[in-house]
């Protein structure tokens, strides 16, 4: 007889004890860790291509998809990437200063950027380019961070290193540029006078340049310039005469720039149809409604830093008789110009945008450069002649009160307007943006110094010369001689 072995049952109770022991010991494990995924969405690179281009008459920044100055988004802890490229081939750049996010800048020649930072903190923040003028015509837009703040430990030493006063930057003149050349305009480039003729369409074609030209002695400047001088060509039509005008953009500038001329009758001067980026050309025709003289200058933003590096010059519209005869005729402009060093300092001087706004010119020229109208080109005449002077001021911001010293003025055509003839001035206020015309005769041999009469600026360069040649009259003037 075979015998088994049987397993007595387990009580309740000791299997509740198990249980509950096995429960607690599964309470006490420890959770396996979390991917980070789990715990916040992961980091990415957020890649962003931009372009700059022109939308509605202003410069903008645009997205892949076309998008005029798009709203662009990233999340805290993420990379973001912008490449970016000049679409009209204007100089241009991208920053974000509130992340300290700053490019390099590009062009049309250079090719595209590219920027690259990491997204500390949440917040809505400016992006914009920063070269003079183009974020108040329209380049600008709103990057959106969201998320939390990355909390950085810094160690204190480098916090104590941090505390410490920064060094003031120590900014490096440039040598002169060896390549200057001359930009001051030959005041007797003057256009022949027309005579009486009928309304007929005239065609003119001028372009931008900007180069490297000689502001004084040992120190040169980027000018920006209407066919390579200052002030530009002058123009000369007939009332009644359809003018067609083309402007071209040397394919090497940085910078759009456009034409508003006064004499025109139109939106912007014509500047809101002849805005050029580099490489470009674009023509307007306009009709001569009104005669007298009139300014042209360069109407893109930043429009005061464009007029002061030299983009002004003179329109005239002869009226349907003409103007009375004269033996010499003569092209003069005033403008006022800011550098970074002051009045004199040797070297390559950039443009100061803050003495700009503050209106300190640094310099005072007549045709763009000191001794322009002293030593490079002068005003000549002879005894008895009569002389013309067509004169403007470019600015962009002072009045001039011209004057020539030792003469006095026959006719003043007060602010350019035909119609209204001063006699016997001695000198005359012409604001920025304005012109006249002054005619006297010249009486006596000598040297008559052309002057703006706050005479503080011919220390600042301001100053021109008329050579008058010929017998002297002493019934007019004579020197008393010591006995």
């Amino acid at each position: 007889m075979s015998t088994k072995k049987v397993l007595a049952p387990i009580p309740l109770a000791v299997a509740a004890l198990f249980c509950a022991l096995a429960m607690n010991s599964l309470q006490a494990a420890p959770a396996k860790p979390a991917t980070s995924a789990a715990v916040k969405k992961a980091a990415t690179v957020q890649k962003i291509v931009l372009k700059t281009g022109i939308a509605e008459g202003k410069m903008v920044f645009i997205d892949a998809q076309g998008k005029v100055n798009p709203t662009l988004r990233a999340n805290v802890g993420d990379t973001v990437e912008i490449e970016i490229s000049s679409g009209e081939g204007a100089q241009h750049d991208i920053v974000i200063p509130e992340l300290k996010v700053v490019s390099a800048k590009f062009d049309g020649q250079s090719g595209p950027t590219k920027v690259r930072f990491k997204v500390t903190q949440p917040g809505s923040f400016t992006y914009y380019c920063s070269i003079a003028g183009h974020r108040q015509i329209g380049m600008e837009g709103t990057f959106e961070a969201t998320g939390s703040a990355v909390v950085v430990n810094v160690p204190i030493a480098k916090v104590a290193s941090v505390s410490r006063a920064a060094p003031a930057p120590v900014v490096q003149t440039l040598p002169a540029a060896a390549n200057a050349v001359s930009i001051a305009q030959d005041p007797t480039a003057v256009p022949p006078a027309l005579g009486a003729r009928a309304p007929q369409l005239v065609k003119y074609r001028i372009e931008t340049v900007e180069l490297a030209g000689k502001l004084a002695d040992g120190t040169t400047f980027t000018y920006w310039t209407f066919d390579k001088k200052v002030p530009g060509p002058m123009l000369r039509v007939k009332q009644g005469d359809s003018v067609e005008l083309t402007l071209a953009n040397a394919a090497n500038s940085r910078q759009i720039h456009s034409i508003d001329l006064h004499a025109v009758t139109g939106p912007g001067g014509a500047a809101d149809f002849l805005q050029v980026p580099p490489g470009k050309e674009k023509t307007v025709t306009f009709k001569a409604l009104k005669p007298g003289l009139y300014v042209y200058h360069c109407a893109t933003a930043s429009v005061p830093e464009h007029i002061s590096a030299g983009m002004y010059g003179l329109i005239l519209v002869e009226p349907e008789a003409g103007l009375p005869k004269v033996d010499r005729e003569y092209y003069v402009m005033q403008g006022d110009l800011y550098t970074h060093g002051k009045h004199g300092a040797k070297g390559h001087q950039p443009f100061d945008h803050d003495k700009l706004a503050a209106e300190m010119p640094d310099y005072y020229v007549f045709n763009g450069a000191v001794g322009a109208l002293t030593k490079e080109h002068k005003l000549q005449a002879k005894v008895g002649e009569t002389v013309r002077i067509y004169f403007g001021v470019g600015g962009p911001n002072k009045i001039s009160s011209f004057h020539v010293i030792g003469e006095i003025f026959d006719k003043v055509y007060a602010e350019g307007s035909i119609h209204h003839v001063n006699q016997d001035v001695q000198t005359t206020l012409v604001p920025p943006g304005g012109a006249t015309i002054v005619d006297f005769k010249v009486d006596y041999p000598g040297k008559y110094m052309l002057v703006d009469h706050a005479l503080s600026r011919v220390g600042k360069g301001l100053a021109g010369m008329l050579e008058v040649t010929g017998p002297a009259d002493d019934s007019i003037f004579r020197e008393h001689h010591e006995h």
